[in-house]
């Protein structure tokens, strides 16, 4: 999944979502509508086979694109201690 700034405002962004993976993308909304710093959180499809994704983000401080990385890093933090916790119960 590959992620493209679209526009960027003070406190609102577009991403356009290249490679649309429901599995990376619905974890990534639901860590950005946690963020007590996110007012919107949502994204939109359009015409599946032409048009992508778009991520829809907007803030009440600090910078959107932030707010998408602390949530990116949040779950890749979680989809690791899962593997481990796998890998481990698999041995």
């Amino acid at each position: 999944m590959e992620l493209r700034l679209l526009e960027s405002k003070k406190t609102s962004a577009k991403i356009e979502v290249s490679e649309f993976d429901p599995t990376l993308l619905y974890p990534l909304m639901t860590e950005l509508q946690n963020d007590k710093d996110v007012t919107e959180a949502r994204f939109t499809t359009g015409h599946p086979q032409l048009d992508k994704p778009v991520i829809h983000v907007k803030v009440k401080k600090g910078k959107p694109q932030m707010a998408v990385k602390r949530a990116a890093s949040k779950i890749a933090k979680e989809f690791k201690e899962a593997r481990q916790n796998l890998e481990k119960q698999l041995k």
